[in-house]
This record gives structure tokens, sequence and C-alpha cells, in this order.
């Protein structure tokens, strides 16, 4: 598997010290990996609105007019599974870490041997996520990370996939359901919801962490709180 990382840090000397370290990880754990290197969060994000296969991050927290910590929560509004490990001098915002779900906080200057067991964690969470849904589109098929799936809904003879994209495809969807795992409900005959990311339930509505609300269907309240109880 390709492992796709970005190190984004203001400072060239710190920024080629990690970039030398994740070479000489990637040789000895016989990873295949893509470093892209930034020398600031707003150039990392310009690659990121073309492309979001980012699988970790590691980031400097004081940066510019835009540090790692806001660089970080503008990631995590969308995207809930790459990994994110700051990497910085300044030790006062651990606790910010925690409101942006980051893997881990490595102070400078950076232990080798320490990197190297942060980024095999990362490593494990990613495989973890890896499972995907085919979607064949215009004669060409699209992977879908299920992980990265919010829900389905149906619509006459069309599913549509709510996840980084939307995509609406011909399908049934008992067709995608087979392929799914115990992290996804099927709510009622026209959709499915991942559990992952239901942050709280009514006896008429489901509220996904992305703001999206959707209609629950009567009778569907208490089977769904039980799924979500064996989830966690």
């Amino acid at each position: 598997m390709l492992f796709n990382i970005a190190i984004c840090d203001d400072n060239s000397v710190d920024l080629k010290f990690i970039s030398d370290i994740l070479s000489r990880w990637a040789k000895k754990r016989e990873h295949t990996v893509r470093v892209d290197c930034f020398a600031s969060a707003e150039a990392f994000l310009f690659r990121y609105a073309e492309d979001k296969t980012f699988d970790i991050l590691l980031l400097d927290i004081e940066m510019g007019k835009l540090s790692g910590l806001d660089l970080a929560r503008r990631i995590r509004v969308e995207n809930s599974s790459v990994q994110i490990i700051f990497i910085t001098g300044y030790s006062e915002y651990i606790a910010d870490g925690y409101d942006v779900e980051a893997l881990n906080y490595l102070m400078k200057p950076v232990s080798e041997e320490k990197l190297f067991s942060v980024l095999d964690r990362a490593v494990q969470k990613t495989l973890l996520n890896e499972k995907c849904l085919n979607v064949m589109l215009s004669g060409e098929m699209e992977r879908v990370p299920l992980h990265r799936i919010r829900y389905f809904d149906v619509h006459q003879n069309y599913v549509t996939i709510h996840s980084d994209k939307i995509l609406t495809v011909k399908h049934t969807l008992g067709g995608f359901e087979k392929y799914l795992d115990d992290r996804f409900f099927r709510v009622g005959r026209g959709m499915i919801v991942n559990i992952g990311y239901i942050t709280r339930v009514t006896k008429t509505d489901i509220y996904l962490s992305d703001g999206t609300v959707l209609p629950l269907p009567r009778g569907a309240y208490e089977e769904l709180n039980r799924a979500i109880i064996d989830r966690t």
C-alpha cells in the first residue's frame, strides 16, 4: 500500500530533518511512501484542494498567519481519518491537539526512535481504514474508502454515496449493503448510515458530524440506538 505523507513546517532545516527521518523509516519498514513538503499551511491547503489522498500529516504549530492547529481544524471539518502528528517546540499547545484528534504531539528536536514509533501507529490506524467500495462511473472504477462514507440514500433506481465526493450511480441499496461492515446501519428502505458519523439521534432525525440532518423512519429509533451502543 502507498502511504501519502505531508510535512508542513516553515523552518527549512526542520523540514529536511523530518523528511530524512521519514525516508529512513520507510526504507527500514519497507513501506512505499510519497512525501510532500510544504513551507506553510497555506501552501498545503492549496494542494489539498486538489488532492485529498494524504494519509498522514506531520505539522509544525507555529507557522506564519495560519498555524498548524488552524490547519488541522480545517482538515478535520471534512476528514476524520487522516492521521495528524504535531511536531513543535512549544509544549503549551498539547491540550489543543486533543481537539483535532491528533495521534501524537512530538517536541523538537524530534527523536528518530520516537517518530518511528508514532509513524508505525499511524500506519496501523490507516490500514484499519483502508477497505474500499468499488463504484463504476462512466466505465471507470472509483475506489471509495468505507470510513469516508457518511451515508447512502436512494431515489428510484439510483443510489447516492455521500463521501468526500457525492457519487450517484444506477444501483440498488442492497447491492452495496453486502459489501459494508458493521459500522453501517440500514435505516428503512431508502438509506444506510455510517454510525461513526452520528452525533445525535432523536425520535425523528439523525444528526451527523458534518451538520447533515437525516429523517429517521418511524420505528427505527430503538434499533439504531442499540446498534450505536454495540459499536461503542
